[in-house]
């Protein structure tokens, strides 16, 4: 992938609005935990996550050849890579994160290839088979965020895998109710078995079942050994970084939770975390939780590519300096962090005195 100066992208601040709609719209969890990132790091993470979602609903809202979806989806990468990104805010904004943070390519097809298992409806016989396609829909992404916050080291790079992973899992069984209604299924098969579930006959009538809740409390304790993990990494990170990675691992943990306090019920439910809980939790995020003990061990091997993709990647030349007063765009962009940076405080204020 070619590295091009940052001021060739034709990104606007109406691009880069959009990304943050993008987030806004689809995560709520993420979104509340990037407003801790400083505006600097949020801005790329914006447009990095607007091309995953972008990604996303182009595979799963699909009605018509989903395969055809991925290879479309393909061929706006390569452009994105090559520096002449399709007309879209989500494309010009990619491809100025890719170039700028000095992203191998293999971390955004990692995402593309999990969504192409996705499309042909692919099943996982083990829990390592599922740690690969969270390791390309998922774990990618914070490889891919390490980056942008500047963060090359592999072992950084291992633990932000992990926590991608463990939100992944942590979605996956949040969601099965609502993916078996969709006719997709995640779960173990190997796990199912054991259970004494039937996939297929789970797939034509999901209901809840003691061997269910069995399998989707597996799951959550396989997250919650990563989340543990992750910890290490997120001290790795620039201390400005740092609450706002360590708000989503949070965040998403207490989505976990919160699927327990349902009875494991994720078939009949789906698990949320209130508005309030969340602001407890981000007031929480500048203590460190956890052990750092997990710093040494090894990347997952389903993980570990992903790693070694970035030691062999050229990283990025140095940036010196701020952006000049005169950049409208950089300028427009302050702005709006500023103004949605009180409009978040307002909220809060608002719901805490209702």
């Amino acid at each position: 992938m070619r590295a091009f100066p940052p001021d060739l992208f034709p990104t606007s601040a109406e691009d880069h609005a959009a990304c943050r709609a993008a987030i806004r719209a689809g995560s709520k969890s993420f979104f509340a935990a990037s407003l801790l990132l400083p505006p600097a790091v949020r801005r790329p993470a914006y447009g990095l996550y607007a091309f995953c979602r972008l990604s996303d609903d182009a595979v799963d809202e699909t009605r018509g050849d989903r395969a055809a979806a991925v290879d479309a989806l393909q061929r706006r990468l390569t452009l994105a890579c090559a520096g002449t990104p399709r007309s879209h805010p989500a494309d010009r904004a990619l491809a100025e994160v890719l170039s700028v943070h000095a992203i191998p390519e293999a971390l955004p097809r990692a995402l593309l290839e999990g969504l192409a298992w996705d499309a042909t409806g692919r099943r996982y016989a083990s829990l390592s088979e599922l740690t690969a396609y969270a390791a390309r829909v998922a774990g990618g992404v914070g490889a891919m965020m390490s980056l942008v916050m500047g963060v090359r080291d592999p072992v950084a790079l291992a633990r932000a895998c992990d926590l991608g992973v463990a939100m992944q899992f942590t979605n996956i069984a949040r969601d099965v109710g609502e993916d078996a209604r969709a006719g997709r299924l995640y779960l173990p098969l190997d796990w199912l078995e054991e259970a004494g579930i039937d996939p297929d006959a789970f797939l034509r009538d999901p209901r809840p079942s003691p061997g269910l809740r069995r399998v989707v409390a597996r799951l959550l304790a396989a997250a919650e050994r990563l989340y543990q993990r992750s910890e290490a990494g997120i001290a790795l990170l620039p201390a400005k970084c740092r609450p706002a990675i360590r708000a989503a691992r949070l965040i998403y943990a207490e989505i976990g939770r919160a699927v327990e306090a349902n009875g494991l019920d994720s078939v009949g439910s789906r698990a949320r975390v209130t508005g309030g809980r969340k602001a407890v939790l981000l007031a929480g995020a500048v203590w460190p939780v956890g052990s750092p003990a997990a710093a040494a061990a090894p990347p997952l091997p389903e993980t570990a590519y992903l790693v070694e993709a970035v030691a062999r990647h050229p990283a990025p030349q140095p940036m010196h300096g701020l952006p000049p007063w005169w950049d409208i765009s950089g300028q427009a962009v302050r702005v709006l962090d500023l103004i949605e940076a009180l409009e978040q405080r307002d909220a809060f204020r608002r719901s805490t005195a209702s």
